[in-house]
């Protein structure tokens, strides 16, 4: 899947693998992020499939600096990915409820520590999905109004985030009264 992100990302214009991973960590990261080892190790795959192709920029005091840039093969293997229906959901992997559901054996202070914990990191992405992901969006529709349809769907699927946090702190609350009252 991080073949398809970095496709994507390029399809908006050439960048530095460097540009990809704030790129990402500014706007996809609520649902699919990479470690920028990750992102250049996938970069010299899709170089060697013909996807993208790169170039490297002289940049003054600094080192050359390699931009990519996506293929035509690269935008058909795009297109025909984005056209593709998932007739499948994926299934995610959860180690805290993982972690949860073995809990049973430790203590209840240590329990409710550890559903406090998560409640406060969901409420942090929540916030941050709510305050600085929409500015973004806005401030790129503001500044790049051809890509209105796509901040539509930046937008659905920052709402997305924002959701499934608000739910998981819902769930944390009502778990926290659980555990206080019969654990």
């Amino acid at each position: 899947m991080l073949k398809y992100a970095l496709l994507g990302f390029l399809n908006y214009g050439p960048m530095s693998g460097y540009d990809l991973k704030q790129l990402m960590d500014q706007s996809t990261a609520n649902f699919w992020h990479a470690k920028l080892s990750q992102i250049y190790v996938t970069l010299k795959a899709l170089e060697a499939e013909d996807m993208i192709t790169s170039s490297a920029v002289t940049q003054e005091s600094r080192p050359d600096r390699r931009v990519y840039s996506i293929t035509a093969k690269g935008k058909a293997d795009l297109s025909k990915w984005v056209n593709t229906p998932d007739l499948e959901i994926a299934q995610s992997k959860e180690p805290f409820l993982l972690k949860l559901f073995f809990s049973a054996q430790i203590s209840k202070e240590n329990l409710l520590s550890q559903l406090r914990i998560q409640r406060d990191l969901h409420q942090k992405i929540l916030e941050r999905n709510k305050t600085e992901l929409a500015a973004v969006i806005a401030q790129t529709t503001e500044q790049a109004p051809h890509l209105k349809k796509d901040a539509l769907l930046w937008e659905a699927t920052r709402r997305s985030g924002e959701i499934i946090d608000e739910a998981i702190i819902r769930w944390l609350d009502e778990t926290i009264e659980i555990i206080n009252k019969e654990f």
